[in-house]
């Protein structure tokens, strides 16, 4: 039975062993017309978003009738990325036809597709001088390819009007789709195609649903088969319940299937109404994590607490450009 924070007060992470956060101060937070939530630790929380560059990436985004996950999904992380005029831009709706139980995006039926939506994507990487742009979207299982298509349209637009741009998608899992749909967005030539596994496989059943594990592993996995010079993602949520070994079995599974980039960060519940915190990982732990995954060969491994797929991506993608380089060299 997998043991929550309370059970507890120290948990084994590799050779380390590490304190549960347990500070009396960060009890449960209770009102009569509210159920209780656990209140974050020190090292998870963030400013409010106030500066000039937040409101001017807020107004563009606006303007051209874009969506983000920055907001949809509510990453502590937009007050910085915003003010760097960085943002992830969501494509094909801000309305998803899953109910995945991590997730802040709406469910439901999503509107048609706009056209315009990558001319709109391309302008806004230009008018914020983006060197690196991340492109993700909704599940539209709707929609006979699941939307692949509109991520062709968006990298062909901003191959043409931004051509130095370095463009990283984050897609969906295309179900039941995934072959003809990887096919068509790799044959049109990302630098970085990303693909989220979110969590340990005992967990799909309550946390992802409408996903299949090894499905999406296949999908990543065929990305290389495809075009091995596109760099492959993945992330995962901890504080779930998942256990350290399964952990370390989702590393294994990743560099099977050749994945190049693991990012790690802390699940975080967006409303009462989505799944519980079971846990809240110490940096320590993630730091321990990462140097596993660094023992297990990823190129470049992104974990703590506030990581999220994009953060610092533009970043991330120079060092794991560079790692390739350095790999390269050493085999040559």
């Amino acid at each position: 039975m997998q043991k929550h924070a309370s059970d507890s007060s120290e948990v084994a992470v590799g050779k380390w062993v590490l304190p549960r956060y347990l500070d009396p101060m960060n009890a449960p937070v209770t009102s009569p017309d509210r159920a209780p939530r656990e209140r974050k630790p020190d090292w998870i929380r963030v400013k409010a978003p106030t500066s000039a560059g937040f409101n001017e990436t807020r107004r563009l985004m606006r303007d051209l009738n874009l969506n983000t996950v920055c907001e949809e999904a509510a990453c502590p992380n937009i007050g910085e990325c915003w003010t760097k005029k960085h943002a992830t831009v969501m494509i094909l709706g801000d309305v998803c036809t899953r109910a995945c139980a991590f997730c802040n995006v709406k469910t439901g039926m999503p509107k048609a597709v706009d056209p315009l939506e990558p001319e709109h994507v391309a302008i806004a990487a230009a008018k914020m001088g983006l060197e690196h742009i991340v492109i993700t979207s909704v599940d539209r299982d709707d929609l006979p390819d699941g939307g692949a298509s509109q991520f062709v349209k968006v990298i062909e637009a901003l191959r043409r009007n931004t051509p130095n741009t370095t463009i990283e998608i984050l897609t969906p899992d295309f179900r039941n789709k995934a072959d003809a749909a990887v096919e068509a967005i790799v044959t049109a030539r990302p630098d970085v195609y990303n693909h989220n596994l979110e969590t340990v496989p005992r967990l799909y059943p309550t946390i992802r649903p409408g996903a299949r594990y090894y499905a999406s592993l296949r999908l990543l996995e065929s990305v290389k088969k495809h075009d091995p010079s596109i760099f492959t993602k993945s992330g995962v949520m901890l504080g779930l319940g998942e256990q350290r070994l399964e952990v370390h079995q989702v590393m294994d599974d990743m560099r099977s299937a050749d994945i190049d980039f693991l990012t790690m960060g802390q699940y975080l519940q967006p409303t009462p109404k989505h799944t519980k915190v079971m846990d809240f990982v110490t940096p320590q732990a993630f730091d321990a994590y990462a140097a596993i995954a660094r023992a297990k060969g990823f190129l470049l491994v992104a974990s703590s607490p506030l990581t999220r797929s994009s953060y610092h991506a533009g970043e991330d993608f120079a060092k794991m450009r560079d790692a390739r380089a350095a790999q390269l060299a050493k085999a040559g």
